[in-house]
């Protein structure tokens, strides 16, 4: 950030008096401009045994395998955001989501909220930012081919639980350890 969105002035980077971080502060008018974490909502839409899953037609990581996820709106509540998304990224209305997962990204600053829900009637067909949509089975999963650590965390959790018969609400965080690697730290 250069300028104020209020003024229009120079910022600078200082810490706000009674603050213990950094923060964009306008060199004219004082105001404090906070950046915090963006939320993700997302579901794993579910239809008789099989997942439903979106090969994204964006980037980042296009044509890749997905769950229907993306980032909430002001204004919207959590559940509506990972209901909306799962209609606009796979025109699939999702019915009685429950909170499954919480995970938190802070090396892009993102918290992702995971939902689990009844895929209505089976039906999804590909949204603006999916290539195609499909169900999958537990042993289909096209697992070298998922498009981001938060999913396939998600997915194992799923299938292994579903497996023993009983769900329950994860936290978590994805640690980076460089470009390509990942560590998950469950709590």
């Amino acid at each position: 950030m250069k300028f104020c969105s209020q003024c229009g002035a120079p910022v600078g980077l200082s810490v706000p008096s009674g603050d213990n971080r950094p923060r964009h502060v306008c060199e004219t008018c004082g105001t404090i401009h906070y950046q915090n974490p963006k939320i993700v909502a997302g579901c794993i839409p579910e239809w008789q045994g099989r997942i439903l899953l979106c090969r994204r037609a964006i980037e980042p990581r296009y044509g890749l395998w997905t769950l229907p996820a993306g980032f909430m709106e002001n204004g919207e509540s959590a559940v509506a955001a990972a209901l909306r998304e799962a209609w606009e990224e796979a025109h699939a209305v999702v019915e009685n989501p429950t909170l499954y997962g919480l995970y938190s990204l802070t090396h892009v600053s993102q918290v992702y909220l995971m939902f689990r829900g009844q895929l209505k009637d089976g039906a999804a067909s590909p949204g603006e930012e999916s290539l195609e949509v499909r169900l999958f089975a537990e042993d289909e999963i096209p697992w070298d081919e998922l498009a981001f650590t938060v999913v396939r965390e998600t997915l194992s959790q799923y299938f292994a639980e579903r497996r023993s018969g009983g769900f329950s609400l994860h936290i978590g965080d994805i640690i980076r350890e460089s470009d390509h690697q990942f560590r998950v730290r469950n709590y």
